[in-house]
């Protein structure tokens, strides 16, 4: 009678795959992208639990319309205008302090005010808003006695600069007011 042999089962080597772990764990960190996030960087006010209901009178020569519909067709003040005009038209509006009895009274009563339509593309939103901020730098650039590129180098980190950027933001507040979308021209 044949001897019977209990066989053993083979081990696997862990040494390998080990190995082979660390190495596709290597091979998807470098290959992988992380996404940084990117948009506007908007400050938002301080949610309140109970908010102020009080009136607040704004005239109408000091609010400055930007409406956006939904073909991406841009009115300021009730007039068409072209996506790279408004830059210059904000900069009057904002610094007439008085001049022009159509415009504002002065840039800390200059509110800006943009509203959009629901079917308004995001770049054409992007746009926007890039042209109204252009405006206020450009005017707190020229403030300064800067260049636009000098005064976006300007960095709140250094002491100096900062009392800069504070003082000239105190005369040229960034008076925005974003409505919510409406559906007015219809959704594309």
């Amino acid at each position: 009678m044949a001897k019977s042999k209990l066989r053993q089962s083979p081990t696997i080597n862990a040494g390998s795959m080990a190995d082979i772990a660390f190495l596709l764990l290597i091979f998807f960190l470098m290959t992988t992208t992380i996404q940084s996030d990117k948009g506007l960087a908007i400050l938002l006010p301080p949610l309140e639990e109970k908010p102020k209901t009080e009136e607040i009178k704004i005239l109408d020569r000091n609010l400055c319309k930007v409406l956006v519909n939904s073909n991406d067709q841009l009115l300021v003040n009730g007039q068409p205008m072209n996506v790279k005009e408004i830059t210059e038209y904000l900069k009057k509006f904002i610094s007439n302090n008085k001049k022009d009895p159509s415009l504002s009274d002065s840039p800390e009563d200059a509110i800006v005010s943009v509203k959009n339509d629901r079917g308004t593309s995001y770049k054409m939103y992007i746009k926007v808003m890039d042209h109204i901020r252009a405006a206020y730098n450009q005017l707190r650039a020229e403030q300064l006695g800067l260049t636009l590129d000098k005064y976006l180098e300007l960095s709140r980190q250094n002491p100096k600069e900062k009392e800069m950027l504070d003082r000239v933001s105190k005369i040229f507040p960034l008076n925005i007011s974003e409505a919510e979308p409406s559906t007015l021209g219809g959704a594309k």
